[in-house]
């Protein structure tokens, strides 16, 4: 079983990630922090130095990468369904939960991070708005099951993803079987 969390930064992907791969029992990996080991810097210096498609090279090869390990719960950056690539590897390698937010909760969660280039503006809502616009039709595009995360708590948000991928899992093994009945 493999879960891939998408949605905008400050959603909770890390959060909700670690707590559901505990309760699950499967491995947690977050991708930003996979490149930040693999670079030996952080987000912002890659974005400083190699540009937003640097980062997004390594990014989607390291998605590429992580969604073909089994029994993982996987944390994507904000902006990793922005290539089609990656939109495909999640779509095909598992289950793929979106937690949806608000601008207002995302701002509340990002206000004193300084570790989210694309946030280091004159006016962060505008630039969250802008994001959101562009972004939640790929979540949407990719995604098995929507989650609403605003105002909620994390163990309540991953009890309804358990709940949400468990419901998934019986309607494909149910189509898997059906697929397997002779056709008359």
């Amino acid at each position: 079983m493999n879960i891939f969390l998408v949605g905008p930064m400050g959603s909770g992907k890390s959060t909700i990630g670690r707590l559901l791969s505990q309760e699950l029992n499967l491995a947690f990996i977050d991708v930003d922090r996979v490149i930040e080991d693999r670079a030996g810097a952080n987000i912002p210096w890659i974005f400083d130095v190699e540009g937003e498609s640097g980062f997004r090279d390594r990014e989607e090869n390291v998605m590429d990468e992580l969604t073909q390990r089994n029994n993982i719960v996987l944390a994507t950056g904000g902006g990793a369904v922005l290539r089609a690539s990656n939109r495909e590897f999640l779509k095909k390698r598992g289950a793929v939960v979106y937690l949806k937010t608000s601008v207002d909760h995302q701002l509340e969660r990002t206000a004193k991070d300084k570790n989210r280039p694309l946030l280091q503006a004159e006016n962060p809502r505008a630039v969250l708005e802008r994001l959101l616009a562009l972004r939640e039709p790929l979540y949407l595009e990719t995604c098995d099951i929507i989650i609403k995360t605003d105002r909620r708590h994390p163990k309540g948000v991953v009890s309804d993803i358990i709940k949400q991928v468990m419901l998934l899992n019986q309607s494909e093994s149910s189509a898997s079987l059906l697929s397997e009945l002779p056709s008359r």
